[in-house]
């Protein structure tokens, strides 16, 4: 393209940007995708050394890749932070926190000392993994290749920043984790140990999920909002953030087949239950319950001629 032409698609875009959403401007910048991916990447090479990266680690250098990566996370973390704690403050209306700096260090150097009950808390996840997959023929195998230890290993971490109060950034991390697993999980979600998503494409947590010891979910299963309408206030707005119970509650124990939905935020799952596939469920069940479908009508019969038999009949002739 010639230069007249460009400055013209310059200018056109130019006034595209300024009726929003803007630039993340570097004067009072946003956290950006770029390095909040790095954030994940450095939190699953510190859980699992050598598993999620190319780097070769040796026992007697742990100590040092450690601190390595320790260092990149915090320098990340702090940038990160401090611009998602000034523009959340911004939009609310409110002056930025006093002491910028120093704020964000605290909530960042907080978030850090998680790391090994993070670790522990995950370590459980490879273990439900593994007693539950017959195709888990070892742990490291279910680290390196199984979606829902990556999803869950940032979840649990992107969780402690969200109980924190740091916003934006545990968001963006869940929703790397999503776009590498196809695994949706809400940073906000509370899950305990021991957890297992077998296969995992398409499983989506909600943020206002209870999740308890040792449950099992397949592939496709929902756990979301319900009633739409009740979520609005007087002024016909949604309702939104935490305090708003839009999803429901699993108790310890409880298995979710594939492709079942579960709604609501007043729906509790009973300890020891299980929701067969396709389930679609908006009201709570006892413990030790079994929720299934009918099985559907099928209509089976046979083809007029078999492709097979076509095959054949062709070869006789030639």
């Amino acid at each position: 393209m010639t230069i007249p032409r460009l400055e013209k698609l310059v200018a056109q875009m130019r006034d595209t940007y300024s009726r929003g959403p803007g630039i993340n401007d570097l004067q009072d910048a946003l956290p950006d995708r770029e390095s909040v991916a790095k954030v994940c990447t450095r939190v699953l090479a510190i859980l699992f050394p050598g598993f999620f990266t190319a780097e070769r680690i040796s026992k007697t250098e742990l100590d040092t890749h450690t601190m390595s990566q320790l260092m990149d996370l915090q320098s990340l973390l702090l940038d990160q932070v401090a611009r998602a704690l000034r523009y959340s403050a911004r939009v609310a209306g409110k002056a930025k926190p006093a002491n910028l700096v120093e704020h964000t260090r605290g909530m960042v150097l907080e978030q850090l000392d998680l790391l090994a009950h993070v670790r522990e808390l995950v370590s459980t996840d490879v273990e439900a993994a593994f007693n539950n997959d017959p195709a888990a023929l070892d742990r490291e195998t279910i680290v390196l290749s199984y979606p829902s230890i990556e999803a869950l290993a940032v979840q649990r971490f992107a969780h402690g920043l969200y109980r924190a109060g740091i916003p934006i950034i545990p968001r963006m991390m869940t929703e790397v984790a999503h776009s590498h697993t196809g695994i949706d999980i809400h940073p906000g979600a509370t899950i305990d140990e021991s957890f297992f998503i077998d296969h995992g494409t398409g499983v989506v947590i909600g943020e206002t999920c209870t999740i308890g010891k040792r449950c099992v979910l397949y592939h496709g299963v929902t756990l979301g909002a319900w009633n739409p309408i009740g979520a609005k206030d007087e002024n016909g707005d949604l309702k939104r953030g935490s305090s708003n119970k839009r999803h429901p509650d699993l108790e310890d124990k409880v298995t979710v087949y594939p492709g079942a939905t579960i709604l609501g935020g007043d729906t509790k799952i009973g300890h020891h239950s299980i929701i067969g596939g396709n389930v679609w469920l908006t009201h709570s069940v006892e413990p030790y319950t079994l929720v299934t479908i009918k099985d559907p009508e099928l209509m089976i019969r046979k083809r007029k001629v078999q492709p097979s038999m076509r095959v054949s009949s062709r070869i006789k002739k030639a």
